[in-house]
């Protein structure tokens, strides 16, 4: 009986273990998420002293999220066969590891491929961190929670990256950006190996399917690879289009291998799961539009108002602060009074006026109020969007999937962010060379430009409320992870059984 022994041990975890497991996961996804801001900000020293060129740069950035997007999928399945704890303390240390070659690099190639495979290692250490949380807190109030500590790093962390990355950069060395995963690596592993209960895996048999895994990795991976490069050659372009084709033709294919096999690597019952599906949707339309905050805004900031690297970081604190005021306490009991629908419609209107109105500041803005209101708002929006989001996603979910569910959830989140820097830089940059072609002063064409991304990231959340209001239902009472009030009896565990 794989489900109950896995929720028996969720069960059997005292309170005390349960929130050192989670400081813990919350550990190896601050890592992750630090570590793709705190680099933007050190790429001009990073490419001064490895004298590289503005084309190879890209690759410091874009060897790591090929590898960590492409491998989520898979990373959150292997999760559920072979155990959750084992996957993330794994892509932990592996993540440390590279880490550590990144601060001692000395060449391009090193850099690169050390940067390679933190992504390989941030995949394993975040893909089933959602699942574990789930399994760790089977009480709403709890998880609730949980869930709002885990949002609030996700969400918060991007902030801390470019303060830190700034503060590194410039008192000490942009190698140390790298080193300081290491001590924090190294204390998620040995707290994790404690305090994480592992699941019972299903196993990975004789039937284990490979061509599905390869099928799903390498359909993602060029995916990710025609994204993150299209800036560089044309949405337009035959490369562009052609990895994108290649990219869909391969889901095809999986999606048709899938359904013909007895013991698939992604059963695709996982996408009729109740709001699985359309939360992910939502949250990749939020963090598309969301997300231009910390790409175009930062720009804006630098570019238009003359901010320096620190100062551009802690311009962004207000945001951070407030999302930590509403996730560490307030959005979890929001949802407990009134569901997750309410105060994630909330969050998104927030996050939509928000971008709106940073779209309309202009050249000679103040900080306040032009600047730090619309910071607060996206801080409230992400406040209290995430988590709702995580609950609707995760409420439905069988427990033998929920590695699975996971992955996916996070698989939206990186994508969607990938998507949202390549399509809203790309329409700044393009637009901003219309200006300046037709006569318009370089500073006022950069800012069109920005404007322009912006605004299509505020009707990016905007499509997102009304996907909400029209594709989202309160999540249903059952079984497994569906109701986390209750622990399925001993039928419905085999009922469950049976139908897997």
């Amino acid at each position: 009986m794989i489900i109950r022994m896995v929720v028996m041990e969720s069960v059997r975890s005292s309170p005390r273990t349960r929130w050192i497991a989670l400081v813990v996961v919350c550990l190896g996804q601050l890592m992750s998420i630090v570590d793709a801001t705190i680099v933007n900000v050190a790429l001009p020293s990073i490419q001064r002293d490895l004298h590289f060129t503005q084309a190879n740069l890209t690759w410091v950035l874009n060897g790591y999220l090929i590898a960590y997007g492409s491998l989520l999928l898979l990373a959150g399945r292997l999760g559920d066969l072979i155990g959750r704890r084992r996957v993330f303390l794994g892509g932990v240390a592996l993540f440390t590891a590279a880490s550590a070659v990144c601060g001692l690099a000395r060449s391009q190639e090193v850099l690169i491929a050390a940067r390679f495979i933190q992504g390989v290692g941030g995949a394993g250490a975040t893909s089933a961190i959602v699942a574990i949380i789930t399994t760790e807190f089977p009480q709403p109030g709890e998880r609730a929670k949980a869930m709002s500590v885990y949002t609030f790093v996700v969400s918060g962390g991007a902030s801390l990256g470019l303060i830190l990355g700034g503060v590194i950069t410039q008192s000490i060395d942009w190698h140390w950006i790298f080193f300081i995963n290491v001590p924090i690596g190294i204390i998620t592993v040995l707290l994790g190996r404690k305090r994480i209960v592992e699941n019972q895996g299903l196993g990975i048999g004789r039937d284990l399917d490979v061509y599905g895994a390869l099928l799903i990795t390498a359909s993602i991976l060029l995916g990710v690879y025609a994204i993150v490069t299209s800036s560089r050659y044309g949405w337009g372009s035959p490369h562009t289009l052609g990895l994108g084709a290649l990219a869909l033709a391969l889901l095809v294919a999986f999606i048709v291998l899938e359904s013909r096999l007895r013991n698939p690597i992604m059963p695709l019952r996982i996408f009729a799961v109740p709001g699985l599906a359309s939360s992910s949707l939502i949250r990749g339309l939020l963090i598309t539009g969301m997300y231009a905050t910390f790409f175009v805004g930062v720009l804006y900031l630098e570019h238009i108002l003359g901010y320096g690297v620190l100062q551009t970081g802690v311009a962004f604190l207000p945001q951070t602060l407030v999302l930590a005021a509403l996730s560490l306490g307030p959005t979890a009991w929001l949802v407990t009074r009134f569901g997750p629908r309410l105060p994630l419609l909330a969050g998104l209107l927030f996050g939509a006026v928000g971008l709106f109105l940073l779209g309309r500041a202009g050249a000679h803005a103040h900080y306040f109020p032009d600047v730090v209101i619309p910071f607060l708002l996206m801080g409230a929006g992400a406040g209290l969007a995430f988590m709702p989001l995580l609950t609707i996603a995760m409420a439905n979910v069988p427990m033998a999937d929920a590695g699975l569910a996971s992955g996916i959830v996070n698989t939206s989140l990186q994508l969607s962010a990938a998507i949202g820097v390549a399509v809203l830089g790309t329409l700044a940059t393009n637009h901003t060379l219309s200006l300046s072609a037709h006569g318009v002063p370089h500073t006022a064409a950069l800012l069109g430009g920005y404007h322009l991304a912006l605004t299509i990231g505020a009707i990016s959340v905007g499509v997102a409320i009304l996907v909400t209001l029209v594709l989202l239902r309160a999540p249903r009472r059952s079984g497994a992870l569906t109701d986390p009030m209750t622990v399925p009896t001993p039928a419905e565990v085999e009922a469950e059984v049976e139908f897997l």
